[in-house]
């Protein structure tokens, strides 16, 4: 499997830290609440977090932003090494810096600390902004995108460049492949430019598709996505809209979303995939971002880890350590782990339906694969129809799924065992006391649930039908014609 492209950002990188803790009681001399039990957390914010999570799909990637002399700046760069390429410009004052106090999870206060701002470019980015196959704009408003305007309208003439735009910054340059603002944002720029006031009880679908639509022709951009949250992203390249619905409702902690879904689109416009495609990949990465916890769900991140101790991203032809991560960091967020498993040798619809009903369950859906080994000996010499690869591929590719792990056993057990799903999803042409799992999912205190199963689909019957060739046209007939 062909390795992901290269990534270059560019924007300010910010320091983010969270205070989190339980707010069990007011204080005596205010009505605030007291929070206690505090455990901090500091990580990269930023486009320091938006080239933090592209290298964390695989990806080689180097960041271009303005670091100083400051704790900061020093801890932020403690942070990135060895995960992300750095080419820094100069900067006045200190790195910029936000305190989030949270209690249960919930932010209850934001300090914001630091005012510098990135001085002018240098030889060395320059150089790096017209050697990049494709490039992502992370601008918080803090004089780095400014910086290397020039550059960076001659790269957008060239290569794909992704632009998440902010109220304080300048407007993306122009041609750039996506620019991504939010629906306030896209509201606010569209308002600056003159747009027409939203009108009362107007959705909010329709403003955003009518701001996207102003703002493509304004930033002569070649598309413009609007984000909306949970609900998903509205794509406009000028006139109707294409909206790109999220595959399920996410509800959790938001901080960095923005971030996730923009260095999703800039690296699959780097690894050759069509605008749409992006999108929705950077759709899919973002509800699964939210649903995993956030920034919570970054791992050793989270505690302020060095670079030796983080997880190195799970490479392509590692699915199975990938699920594993995906549990865990389901499970630590609180969430429901969802697994169901099967051969899925020529995908049809009877499985998509229950691959969807089992990710509606809980908050991750892991496919477990039998090896082409193992559907061998399953099915016969003449099996599976399609190999290994090829089928992780393509579930990988749906919208529902989260993570695939691969077993090479007849059964399952041996995965599940590691996995300890919750909820362990089944067709409804088994019975449970058919299952030889079942009594070792209910051993963790996890739930076999069998959902309905489509009539008429199997791959069996497929393959059969397909040897037997395309049916005489007077078989095919219906109506009144069909037996003459």
């Amino acid at each position: 499997m062909t390795a992901p492209a290269p990534l270059l950002v560019v924007g300010d990188a910010l320091l983010d830290h969270d205070l989190t803790g339980r707010a069990e009681r007011l204080a005596p001399d205010a009505p605030v609440p007291v929070v206690g039990g505090v455990r901090r957390a500091t990580r990269p914010g930023g486009a320091a977090l938006a080239a933090w999570l592209a290298a964390a799909d695989g990806r080689e990637v180097t960041l271009v932003t303005a670091l100083g002399d400051d704790p900061s700046s020093n801890d932020l760069r403690e942070l990135l090494a060895g995960r992300v390429r750095l080419v820094e410009l100069p900067l006045t004052g200190a790195l910029s810096s936000k305190t989030r106090v949270l209690a249960e999870g919930r932010p209850l206060l934001r300090l914001d600390d630091g005012d510098g701002r990135a001085q002018d470019a240098t030889v060395g980015a320059r150089r790096a902004v017209a050697d990049a196959g494709a490039v992502l704009v992370a601008d918080y408003g803090r004089g780095t995108a400014d910086a290397l305007r020039e550059p960076l309208i001659r790269a957008a003439a060239h290569v794909p460049v992704v632009w998440d735009p902010h109220p304080r910054g300048e407007p993306p340059v122009p041609g750039v492949r996506v620019a991504t603002p939010s629906a306030t944002e896209a509201r606010a720029f569209a308002s600056r430019l003159g747009g027409a006031d939203e009108p009362e009880h107007e959705s909010e679908l329709r403003t955003a598709a009518r701001d996207a639509d102003t703002l493509v022709h304004a930033w002569r951009a070649a598309s413009v996505t609007v984000t909306l949250g949970g609900r998903g992203a509205l794509l406009s390249h000028g006139g109707t809209p294409l909206m790109v619905p999220s595959p399920v409702t996410a509800e959790g902690d938001a901080c960095g979303a923005g971030d996730r879904f923009a260095a999703t689109a800039a690296g699959l416009l780097a690894d050759g995939e069509l605008t749409e495609n992006a999108v929705r990949g950077a759709v899919h990465a973002a509800t699964r971002y939210v649903a995993e916890g956030g920034v919570r769900s970054l791992g050793a991140l989270d505690t302020g880890a060095g670079a030796d101790d983080e997880p190195r991203p799970a490479a392509a032809d590692e699915p199975t350590e990938d699920a594993l991560r995906t549990a865990a960091r389901v499970r630590a967020a609180g969430g429901t782990v969802v697994a169901a498993g099967g051969c899925f040798d020529l995908l049809h619809a009877g499985h998509v339906a229950l691959l969807q009903a089992a990710r509606r369950t809980g908050d991750c859906l892991i496919v477990c694969v039998n090896s082409d080994a193992s559907v061998r000996r399953r099915k016969g010499d003449g099996r599976p129809f399609v190999p290994q690869a090829d089928r992780i591929r393509v579930l990988r590719a749906l919208e529902c799924v989260d993570a695939v792990a691969v077993f090479d056993e007849d059964t399952p057990e041996r995965l599940l065992g590691e996995l300890r799903p919750h909820i362990w999803a089944k067709g409804g042409d088994y019975a449970v006391a058919e299952l030889p799992e079942a009594s070792l999912v209910a051993s963790w205190g996890g739930q076999v649930v069998l959902f309905p199963y489509l009539d008429g689909r199997s791959t069996t019957g497929i393959a059969e039908r397909a040897a037997l060739g395309p049916r005489p046209e007077h078989l095919t007939r219906t109506g009144p014609d069909a037996r003459r």
